[in-house]
């Protein structure tokens, strides 16, 4: 998975001392600088600001601007001209005389609890390749697309390379078999019209209805698996993970020479999916 890569800040030179007036043989006398204290670095009317907003969220029903003031400890002006400010900005709303949190405060929160959803998954399927010895991957299907939301590998089990495309090749890897196995056959047909089965290996299953007829033999809740009908050297197996009427997989791959491992490590996946399911379902949505 990528990372940012973030340099830290190149602190700013401190000013150049003005050259002493005085004789060479002497030494500047140097001013002592106090040292700055930390609030200085902060902005206050922001800091007012966000406090307007908390006590505006403790509010269900809305609060007048002098109750607003009075609960911050803002003057009564101060308060009035942030909360024109934050109602112009789209933080708050105002209907009434009251004031409430409007459509980018709740953005806001939204996407915190979204940003809280993706980290509980990243450090689940970290833990499964750590358990696992091998890269895990989540999928789901969604708007007609196989999508790979999520894939955790080590330098030392790295994940397949998405050399053709996941989305225009699921009839060739076990993520895509596996979630065309948990649709009926009219959205499976669906898929193949626009993405059409195609040789990637010499392995690759031939043709539609071939693929078809081996996901009706797919058991339900059965892993998923091929091996090198994606790419060469590689095996995988893919867990099915349906929540309501949502497809969704979690999926694991192996070098070729390790398809031994393929079996006992995908039941393994399968069983931390299994104990897991309830939070994957909360955040299924990511």
């Amino acid at each position: 998975m990528a990372t940012a890569d973030t340099a830290p800040a190149v602190p700013l030179a401190p000013p150049a001392q003005p050259r002493s007036s005085g004789s060479p043989g002497r030494r500047p006398t140097s001013a002592a600088v106090p040292e700055q204290p930390h609030s200085a670095t902060l902005i206050g009317s922001v800091q007012r600001a966000m406090r307007l907003l908390e006590s505006v969220a403790e509010h269900e029903y809305g609060a007048p601007a002098k109750q607003l003031a009075r609960e911050t400890g803002l003057a009564l002006p101060t308060a009035y001209h942030l909360l024109r400010t934050l109602v112009h900005e789209g933080y708050l709303r105002r209907d009434k005389g009251l004031f409430f949190l409007g459509e980018a405060a709740e953005r806001l929160g939204s996407s915190g609890a979204q940003q809280k959803r993706r980290s509980t998954v990243v450090d689940t399927l970290a833990h499964w390749r750590d358990s696992i010895g091998a890269p895990v991957y989540y999928a789901m299907y969604r708007d007609g697309e196989i999508e790979v939301l999520c894939v955790s590998d080590t330098p030392g089990n790295p994940a397949v390379e998405e050399w053709a495309d996941f989305r225009e090749t699921g009839h060739a890897h076990a993520i895509g078999q596996c979630l065309l196995s948990q649709m009926d056959e009219s959205a499976r047909r669906d898929h193949l019209d626009r993405y059409p089965v195609q040789s990637l290996t010499p392995y690759t299953v031939r043709d539609s209805q071939s693929l078809l007829r081996r996901l009706d033999r797919i058991r339900r809740m059965e892993p998923v698996t091929e091996r090198q009908e994606y790419a060469l050297g590689t095996v995988c197996a893919a867990i099915p993970i349906t929540v309501g009427t949502t497809a969704a997989t979690m999926a694991m791959s192996l070098p070729a020479h390790q398809e031994h491992r393929l079996l006992p490590a995908a039941r393994q996946l399968q069983t931390e999916v299994g104990r897991h399911l309830g939070a994957l379902a909360i955040s299924i949505s990511i």
